[in-house]
């Protein structure tokens, strides 16, 4: 089936191939400077900390309506294994853990989407192989360290959550950036909180998955000309699953990964994140948020921390 002309315009653009050079593998990232990480610095006031990742565990956030995305499995190796026979010397405990690296807290991969048999940037879509990605993988990130901005759709609406079928728009966007008094910079990470996640805290996992609100196709254009380094949400798909147009599967995938070469989280817990922000009057903070560089990696799990 050909690409519809409405993604093609919206593709055009926001399309950043050959901005970071032919070679570019990290897309956004390269917006990530000095200034940035000063800029986050400087937006911490009282030092309070929050992470944002969810438990890895059975009872994650995955329902099964995405297949292969597993929940975390955590078995034991060792138990107060006697390494030198004798337990009362020296014992010691091992484990480990089976999951999808998209199954919890986590960034996708450049690598995680293709059109026409390209990446990102042009690079062949075959350089994923049953090895993993040998172009534009989690690995290629590098450490992400910027000001991060909440931008609280929800409750810039005075809701505690959207409701399912909630398509976030540009003018969603500017109503939680005045709602926050924030002016996004260059380099920010930019986290959107819907509400959502607040359905997994009520251990709600059907309700948490589909439908959700989430990003419109229009909004990498407002991320595209504020230069956001990266962006993240709260809910499974980051954008509005099922897509807002019959003609378009899974666009905002497309326009952020393939087009902008810029990274996109989801299942981000931002629900403590709003009550601090809310607490301190304060929508910026200093964010760290550096995937676990699994070696061609598709996707990164991550914990980001928070520092207001």
């Amino acid at each position: 089936m050909p690409v519809s002309d409405r993604y093609l315009e919206l593709a055009k653009p926001v399309n950043n191939w050959g901005r970071w050079g032919d070679e570019d593998e990290r897309g956004t990232l390269n917006l990530l400077d000095a200034a940035a990480v000063r800029r986050g610095v400087d937006a911490v006031v009282d030092g309070r900390t929050r992470t944002l990742g969810i438990g890895l565990s059975r009872d994650g956030i995955q329902s099964g309506q995405i297949k292969g995305r597993d929940n975390p499995t955590h078995s034991m190796v060792w138990i107060n294994k006697a390494i030198t026979r004798d337990a009362d010397v020296f014992a010691t405990s091992d484990d480990r853990i089976d999951m999808g690296l998209q199954a919890g807290t986590h960034w996708d991969s450049l690598a995680h989407v293709s059109r026409g048999g390209l990446l990102y940037n042009g690079h062949p879509a075959d350089a994923i192989t049953e090895r993993g990605a040998t172009r534009c993988g989690i690995d290629k990130v590098g450490p992400m360290v910027s000001r991060g901005v909440l931008l609280d759709v929800a409750a810039a609406r005075g809701r505690n959550r959207l409701a399912g079928t909630h398509v976030v728009t540009p003018e969603d966007l500017d109503e939680a950036a005045d709602f926050g008094k924030v002016t996004i910079e260059p380099g920010d990470v930019v986290l959107v909180r819907t509400g959502q996640m607040s359905l997994f805290h009520e251990g709600d996992r059907e309700a948490y998955a589909f439908p959700a609100p989430g990003l419109g196709v229009n909004c990498p254009a407002w991320f595209h000309a504020r230069d956001v380094a990266a962006v993240a949400t709260d809910n499974l798909a980051c954008e509005i699953f099922p897509a807002e147009h019959d003609d378009l599967f899974l666009p905002v995938h497309l326009l952020h990964l393939h087009e902008m070469g810029m990274l996109q989280g989801q299942n981000w817990d931002l629900e403590g994140l709003s009550e601090d922000c809310a607490d301190v009057g304060r929508w910026t903070f200093l964010l760290s948020a550096t995937p676990e560089p699994v070696v061609r990696g598709i996707g990164g799990p991550v914990n980001p921390v928070v520092t207001l």
